[in-house]
């Protein structure tokens, strides 16, 4: 054991393979590959100076040295939990927290309950189009929280659903599309649209939904509202975000598209600091 320098990672990996029994399953719980946990134990092993699992073509199991590392390996994550809540505790009065979203809808809603639930503990956030970025800036631990359009259902993490936001064409009232009850995307392609630049996956949705459309992308918001105010082009609008554009001679009309409607989810991993699954569990209330 003289010398012995493993990693916290390798502490979670062994654990994983005994809980799911394959290298494959446990990279599969761990969001890495399997190639990967195969070299960090191999590693481990040779660290160790002896093997730790009886090998077979679908199976692995712990050998008695192996079962050995497991229990120290717990051991060890338990004091590690014990030790981030004690610092957790610690700070928990004046905490700034990273949260990774899809949309930024959802993240102005978390930010509120966050402030009346827990005073002292204030968000920073990044908007993401890619939902594989928001998940791996979730598990390479650079975000506390992230805000997905999917559930994650891997054992080391703990996902409820947050929030629904609907998208809407934001017509001007003399527009004919003012007049119809729901519109489809395809059906307006080809025509100009505004829209705020930090919209996250909605951008990415819209483009791919309108291809011959021409998208206004706006990153000052007041000009946004502006241009909203003046000119008679279309525009986009959410039900969470509508009170941006407070008194506008404009129509909200439904899209039927079932892209236009999101479901959130609030994920955390689930040996983050307590302040963080505290506000899981808010949400989850």
């Amino acid at each position: 054991m003289k010398g012995l320098a493993a990693e916290f990672e390798q502490l979670r990996q062994i654990d994983a393979i005994a809980r799911t029994g394959t290298f494959s399953a446990a990279a599969e719980a761990l969001h890495t590959s399997q190639p990967s946990v195969s070299r960090s134990m191999r590693a481990l092993e040779r660290e160790l100076g002896c093997e730790l699992f009886n090998r077979s073509r679908n199976h692995v199991e712990l050998n008695e040295a192996g079962e050995l590392a497991l229990k120290h390996a717990r051991a060890i994550l338990a004091e590690e939990r014990r030790m981030r809540d004690a610092f957790d505790d610690l700070t928990r009065t004046n905490r700034t927290l990273n949260v990774a979203s899809v949309a930024p809808a959802p993240v102005w809603r978390l930010a509120s309950r966050v402030t009346e639930r827990f005073p002292g503990t204030m968000l920073t956030s990044e908007t993401i189009d890619d939902e594989q970025e928001v998940e791996r800036r979730l598990f390479d631990r650079s975000a506390d929280l992230a805000i997905t359009r999917r559930p994650i259902g891997l054992p080391n993490v703990v996902c409820v659903p947050f929030m629904v936001e609907n998208l809407f064409i934001y017509a001007p009232a003399t527009d004919p599309i003012a007049q119809q009850t729901s519109v489809k995307l395809a059906d307006l392609d080809g025509r100009t649209f505004l829209m705020n630049a930090d919209v996250g996956f909605w951008g990415d949705m819209t483009r791919a939904a309108l291809p011959n459309a021409r998208i206004i992308m706006q990153q000052d918001s007041n000009v946004l509202a502006q241009l909203i105010r003046t000119s008679d082009v279309l525009g986009f609008v959410t039900d969470v975000s509508e009170f941006n554009h407070p008194g506008e001679n404009r129509v909200r009309v439904p899209i039927q598209d079932a892209d236009a409607h999101a479901t959130f989810y609030v994920v955390a991993m689930i040996d983050a600091p307590q302040a963080v699954l505290d506000i899981v569990e808010a949400v989850r209330r």
